[in-house]
């Protein structure tokens, strides 16, 4: 059995214990918050990288399917240049064929503003009243013009065939200027997309790092934990062996062979705290009825529902990163 000196050393131990075992919770509780906190933040940093993932995905779909779309405009562009240059060839020989004509029947001017004039001639007779002899005169140069028209018949079919080429080259032309501003309209879109995939890019990288802070951070307040959560068992190991021990000297902790409500036992409280404000030299009986104090704040501090240490860490069954 222990005497009354060992008794009143175990209970100051006791006294000690349970005084860091509260404050190793207290830490506990605190690192734990702080643990969580960064690990919610990691994880949210996550999603929002998942999202932005989401969204240069869209981006690269627009910019390729445009890409895609300018290249096939482009084809078709070149083609139809390609069309233009041959038909601009076929006219310069015809040109060529129509300068042989004219040498060879000796013919000055323009065939086609003859032909012109006899239109003109034509209309004005069918729609402007005028005398019988003005009239007769003005078909006789008409008739005038027609045979020498005709005369030139080779000369103006080639001349007719350099017109035709020329109005399928406009008309190749404004068809390959509309593909071409096309070409540059979605071409600026796809630039514009592919600029948005850089700055996206960029944005993801620098959240990755964010991520990467977040779970350093998560990862040093987990070590904390761990290292204070074994300090605490350690510590309440060393409670229970001192709980034990005087447990089986007989010492009571539950409380005292008097009633707590008597006015002996808090008159004697009383004096106890004074004791200790005081950092007087307290007594066996002393210890004893400060040890009940203490155990009885404890139960009813646990009434009220105070928030004890976690046993064990919520993220750790998400944890994605060892």
């Amino acid at each position: 059995m222990l005497n009354e000196s060992e008794i009143k050393e175990l209970l100051e131990k006791l006294t000690q214990a349970k005084n860091e075992v509260t404050i190793l919770k207290g830490k506990l509780n605190q690192i734990n918050k702080q643990k969580e906190n960064w690990f919610k933040k990691k994880d949210e940093i996550n999603k929002e990288i998942s999202g932005k993932i989401g969204e240069i995905k869209g981006s690269k779909h627009k910019r390729n399917d445009l890409t895609s779309q300018v290249k096939n405009l482009k084809k078709t562009r070149n083609d139809l240049n390609k069309q233009i240059n041959e038909k601009i060839n076929e006219i310069k020989k015809l040109k060529d064929d129509y300068k042989t004509a004219c040498d060879k029947h000796n013919v000055q001017g323009d065939p086609a503003k003859l032909k012109k004039d006899i239109e003109a001639l034509e209309f004005k007779i069918e729609t402007e009243p005028m005398k019988f002899d003005k009239e007769q005169k003005l078909r006789k140069e008409i008739k005038g013009l027609k045979k020498q028209y005709a005369e030139l018949s080779e000369v103006t079919g080639v001349w007719d065939n350099v017109r035709k080429k020329s109005k399928d080259i406009d008309k190749l032309k404004k068809e390959a200027n509309a593909i071409h501003k096309k070409v540059q309209d979605m071409a600026k879109m796809s630039q514009g997309h592919h600029e948005e995939l850089i700055g996206e890019s960029k944005e993801i990288d620098d959240m990755k790092k964010a991520e990467e802070e977040a779970y350093q951070k998560f990862f040093e307040y987990k070590k904390q934990f761990s290292d204070i959560n074994d300090e605490l068992k350690k510590k309440l190991d060393e409670l229970k062996t001192i709980k034990d021990t005087l447990d089986h000297n007989k010492v009571e902790l539950d409380g005292l062979k008097r009633d707590k409500d008597t006015k002996a036992f808090k008159e004697k409280e009383k004096e106890v705290k004074e004791k200790v404000k005081k950092k007087a030299k307290l007594t066996t009986e002393d210890l004893l009825v400060l040890q009940k104090t203490m155990m009885d704040e404890e139960k009813a501090d646990a009434r009220k529902g105070v928030k004890k240490a976690p046993k064990k860490e919520s993220s750790n069954k998400t944890e994605s990163k060892k």
